[in-house]
């Protein structure tokens, strides 16, 4: 027999309500996100699908795996959006960059670099998973001495904050937006990474959500309409940066 009724399809997921989305690898071969040009196009392509009108793509700058130069992160942009011109693929697409706050970042203020920023003086930094920098304080406080404003990304992944929940007060108060991840929402970091996020939007920490999109399997997790519509439940009537960007 054949079924009289079928399953209703959920719609897919849409987070053109967050307009902007300023957290993913999609530069071809310059870190651990899109390893090839055919990626970045096809992850660019499912993020307008999702909703997205501008990308702002954020290549790793860290010390001895991602020693990424402003000048190399510039052409690559470049050579992306080459690419998406002659395909007539017409999207928002720009670069700034995610540093880990290192030696190498304190070299480069130092040098009077000038930082790739989400916009204006927006700078997306993070720390590393293993342990925060015992002067991270003194670092951020460095970024804002020079004019820039520090974008703590996914401060929920980072798991030796999780039994210090003041910790999150006190890089509010050291001058730290905060961008969580999408996936983290959905559990894709774990339980605890989930919960952390949840805790953030009630007590109205989160300054951004991005999608941190490095492959396609991010891609799919992101098609998921529950992690849309569960993003649009934690912002609630909260006003989000994504839309200013």
């Amino acid at each position: 027999m054949f079924p009289l009724f079928k399953k209703k399809q959920s719609p897919p997921a849409d987070y053109s309500f967050l307009k902007a989305d300023m957290h993913s690898h999609l530069i071809p071969g310059i870190d651990d996100g899109s390893p090839d040009m055919e990626t970045s196009i096809g992850l660019i392509i499912g993020m307008m699908q999702l909703g997205y009108q501008t990308i702002i793509t954020t290549p790793h700058v860290m010390s001895g795996m991602y020693q990424n130069g402003r000048d190399k992160i510039l052409q690559g942009h470049e050579a992306v959006k080459l690419e998406l011109k002659k395909r007539n693929i017409e999207v928002d697409f720009r670069v700034a960059a995610e540093y880990l706050l290192d030696d190498y970042f304190d070299s480069l203020l130092q040098g009077n670099e000038a930082l790739l920023t989400i916009k204006d003086n927006l700078v997306l930094v993070e720390f590393s998973f293993v342990s925060a920098p015992i002067d991270y304080k003194q670092k951020l406080f460095a970024l804002q001495i020079k004019g820039y404003r520090p974008i703590l990304a996914h401060p929920e992944r980072y798991t030796y904050f999780h039994h210090q929940p003041s910790i999150y007060s006190d890089l509010k108060n050291a001058g730290c937006l905060f961008q969580v991840n999408l996936l983290s929402i959905l559990g894709y970091y774990g339980k605890q990474a989930a919960r952390i996020a949840s805790r953030l939007f009630k007590e109205n920490l989160v300054d951004l959500l991005g999608t941190d999109l490095h492959h396609y399997k991010h891609l799919q997790l992101l098609r998921d309409p529950s992690l849309a519509r569960r993003a649009r439940e934690l912002i609630g009537n909260a006003t989000l940066l994504n839309q200013q960007l």
